[in-house]
Parts: C-alpha cells; structure tokens; sequence
C-alpha cells in the first residue's frame, strides 16, 4: 500500500480474533487499537497475545479515528452486523468473524449500507482462508487436477468445550443457529469451489442430541444444495469426542469429473502427526501432497482491496450469499423441525 494500513478490533466474544488481527499483521497491518464490551472469557488469552495498552473505553474512538482503514469483528454473532454497519457508516472497510450477522433483516440492512457507502464488508471464513490445504486444493483444482468440479462434502465438527463457554453460545438467538454458524463455512467453500454465484436449498435440520438441558443449543445440522454447477452435502456438530487431539476432525472432499481431492485439515486419525493433509487421486495420480508453502492469501488480497478499491479476497456478491444461503437453510430447518427451534 501507499501508505500503511491500520486497523482496529471490535467486539473480541470469540478467539477468531486472534487469527484475524495475526493474519492481518503478518501482511503488514498496523494494529491501531481495540474495544470490547464489558470482560468476555476470551479476554485474557487475548491480553497476553496483543497487550492492554491499546484498549480504548468507547467505540467511537476508534471509529472516529480517520487513520483507521479497517475494522475486525468478533462480537457476540446477534451484534456482529450493527457494529460493521457503523464502522462502515465512519468510513471504514470491515472485516467480520463468520457468521456475518444473524437474521435475513440484518442482511439487508448491510446490503444497503454498502451500497450506499461502498465500503467493503468481508467475511473471514477461517476454514478455507486460514487452512492451507484448501489454498493449495484451490489452485490444483484451478489447474484442472480434478476436472470439473461437481461436488463438495464438507464436515465441521467441533468440540462442545463446555467448561469455556458464555452464556451467549447457548442462546439460539445470539448465535445464530447451527446452520447461520458453523455451516456458514461449508457453504462457502460449496460455491467457490463449484463456481456458484447461487444455490437451491434441497434439505436443511438441526436438532439438539446429546444437550437435552440446554434448550437454546443446536449440537446437530445438515444442509444439501444443488446449483447449475454442483452439489453440496454439509454435516455440522458439535460433538467432537475427548480423546481428539483438536477442536474437530474438519474434513472437506471435493468431487471432480476426472478425480477428486480429499482434506483432512486439522487431524490425520492414528496417521500423521500435524495439520493439512490433502489427498489427491485421479487418472495418473494418486499421492498426499505437502501444503506447507501454500499460505493463506485473503489477507494480503483483502489489504489490496482496501488500497486499490478492488474485490479479490472475497467478492461482496458472494459474501452476501453465503449468509443468505446460510440464514434461509436455517429457517427452513427450524420450521420442517420446531423442536430444533429454541428462542
């Protein structure tokens, strides 16, 4: 860039914080300052990361700073979407935490704010642009390795962590849903890897399994999606057993017509030790290929963006249909399935 780029966190309720404002200082960024309400759980871990020093009282500090470019958001999920439309109204291109916001009301009310102010608003879906396996699967599959790509399977399971956990992550309402959140990922990289600009929701639920106490979880979802290019089958949970040695064995299996293209992102079962096994088989290859220089390019794309005024990283069209495609799977499930409703 011209000049350097600074940016600010808002709102720290969840640890993607920490890769966001790492990612973005890793491209150069300048951390300028940050604001959270009250003491969140995260707040310690995130002291001992990134300093005290930097914390201002009130909001508008930060956004009435006109050295500040961008803005982070890791907010409770219910108050992700009011904090960017200000940050945006201040001028500033924002950069949220997935789910972007919570209902399809709060999604309009961002698609008219950028229209109207032209800022960027990015989600930074950490399981494609924070996993190097999916950046190096991306360019074999840009490299035609796979042919046509014509399916995604995407698996996001988590450990439930319950000892760590606000009261927020059992409230329906401040989360999201299963489906608004954790398969927000699954859908995304459906339409990037299958070059879908849109999708038909074919099956969506949710349901609550193994946490009968706690009416505001759902531990289980799935979604299918079908669009003229693809089709996708997304299973999210949280029931990630203990003697995991991660937060979840995320898996992502993309189907070609020439072959296909298996990733095991954080975990090789009783395999390999460390992250980022991409398994690659079609007509004259079968073999695990290293992803250890792939690195993980939204973020130097998103800080040209901002300075070039461009829509690399992550175009906004597909931002905007990711949570659409996210909230509207949601809402069918919750109404095929009223049990799995908890408000």
């Amino acid at each position: 860039m011209s000049k350097s780029l600074r940016f600010a966190a808002v709102g720290i309720d969840h640890r993607h914080i920490f890769g966001q404002i790492q990612n973005m200082l890793d491209v150069g960024g300048e951390f300028a300052g940050w604001w959270t309400e009250g003491e969140p759980e995260t707040l310690e871990g995130f002291v001992k990361r990134f300093g005290n020093e930097q914390r201002v009282p009130e909001l508008k500090t930060l956004l009435q700073d006109d050295s500040i470019d961008l803005i982070l958001i890791a907010a409770i999920p219910r108050d992700r979407a009011a904090l960017a439309i200000s940050a945006m109204e201040a001028g500033k291109d924002v950069m949220v935490d997935k789910p972007g916001c919570t209902t399809l009301e709060q999604l309009e009310q961002i698609r008219q704010c950028v229209k109207q102010t032209g800022r960027i608003w990015s989600i930074d879906f950490s399981e494609r642009f924070e996993v190097a396996s999916v950046t190096r699967a991306a360019t074999l599959v840009q490299e035609g390795a796979i042919g046509k790509v014509i399916q995604t399977l995407g698996m996001g399971p988590h450990r439930l962590n319950r000892p760590t956990r606000p009261e927020w992550f059992f409230d329906r309402n401040s989360y999201g849903g299963i489906l608004c959140d954790i398969g927000s990922h699954q859908i995304d990289q459906f339409l990037y890897f299958t070059g879908s600009t849109d999708a038909d929701i074919r099956m969506a639920t949710v349901g609550n399994y193994a946490n009968p106490d706690d009416k505001g979880l759902q531990d289980f979802g799935e979604i299918a999606l079908q669009s003229e290019h693809g089709h996708a089958y997304i299973r999210v949970d949280w029931y990630t057993p203990d003697a995991l040695p991660t937060w979840g064995d995320g898996r992502l299996t993309i189907l070609g017509t020439e072959g296909y293209i298996e990733l095991r992102k954080y975990v090789d079962v009783a395999r390999d030790d460390g992250i980022d096994h991409l398994y690659l088989v079609n007509g004259t290859r079968h073999e695990k290929i290293d992803c250890s220089d792939a690195g993980y390019p939204y973020f130097q794309n998103l800080r040209n963006d901002i300075e070039n005024r461009t829509d690399t990283a992550m175009p906004q069209a597909h931002a905007f249909k990711v949570m659409e495609l996210a909230l509207k799977a949601q809402l069918l499930a919750e109404e095929a399935h009223p049990a799995g409703r908890w408000v």
